[in-house]
């Protein structure tokens, strides 16, 4: 029998202000109004600033602005919000690091794996090494950032993730690579994807076409935010997805592995 309450999902796609925390929190305040009743808000990469590599100019503390922000909001609207923003650890180094701002005030966060090398991002940041499993109202969610959608097997979790999160800065460029990889990451791991990307031009003149989406455990698309800019929201049904998990129990016959 299936007790666990279905989710009420809010993406925001949207433009953002280049290195400019201050405009961003503004800017995504007014949005988050509009996700009131959704139970998990997602915001996109580095949403405070751009995908910077100008991560010492730009890093907040653990307890930053930002943070504080990202709490404050959650609490405010009933929801957990998340996304990456630039953070420097208690050891000093720089992270791509998305918080999940409870609506208690806790705070919990993952941080990017997989450095974009062809920006240099590896060599601004420090890469995560933990893979993080939240839970939501007895959902199993992964988060991951961006350029973890291109590594299958960090994104696998055969304990039975429910929601695989992606939030990113995903170019133009290679728009067709997003779109195509998200669904494979639906059907591989029988499980729900929620994808927000951003829109607009960053400072450095690269473009971002969207595509923000939710993605059924077969690839189906539930919600397909195009090139719009707002608040798109979504319902996951839980029934559906254990149903189908009884009905075809890949996940049985999974390969077992360990991460180095």
């Amino acid at each position: 029998m299936n007790d666990r309450p279905d989710l009420e999902l809010a993406l925001i796609q949207t433009a953002l202000a280049w290195q400019d925390p201050a405009a961003n929190r503004e800017h995504f305040q007014a949005l988050l109004e509009q996700a009131r009743g959704a139970e998990l808000v997602i915001l996109p990469e580095m949403f405070s600033t751009g995908f910077s590599m100008e991560s010492a100019a730009l890093a907040e503390a653990e307890d930053g602005p930002t943070t504080q922000w990202l709490s404050e909001q959650a609490q405010a609207i009933g929801a957990v919000i998340c996304g990456s923003l630039i953070i420097q650890a208690a050891d000093g180094s720089y992270r791509n690091r998305l918080l999940w701002a409870r609506p208690d005030g806790s705070l919990a966060h993952y941080d990017k794996r997989h450095l974009f090398r062809m920006a240099g991002e590896h060599k601004h940041y420090s890469a995560g090494g933990e893979r993080v499993v939240l839970e939501l109202k007895g959902w199993r969610v992964r988060p991951l950032i961006c350029y973890d959608l291109r590594f299958p097997v960090w994104s696998r979790d055969i304990g039975g993730t429910d929601l695989l999160l992606y939030t990113a800065n995903w170019p133009a460029a290679r728009r067709q690579h997003w779109n195509r990889l998200l669904p494979a990451r639906a059907i591989e791991n029988l499980c729900y994807v929620a994808a927000v990307n951003r829109v607009g031009e960053d400072g450095k003149g690269h473009g971002y076409s969207g595509d923000s989406q939710v993605l059924d455990f077969q690839g189906e698309v539930l919600l397909a935010a195009g090139e719009g800019d707002g608040v798109f929201r979504v319902h996951l049904s839980s029934e559906a997805l254990l149903s189908y998990r009884e009905r075809f129990p890949a996940h049985l016959d999974a390969d077992t592995f360990t991460l180095n």
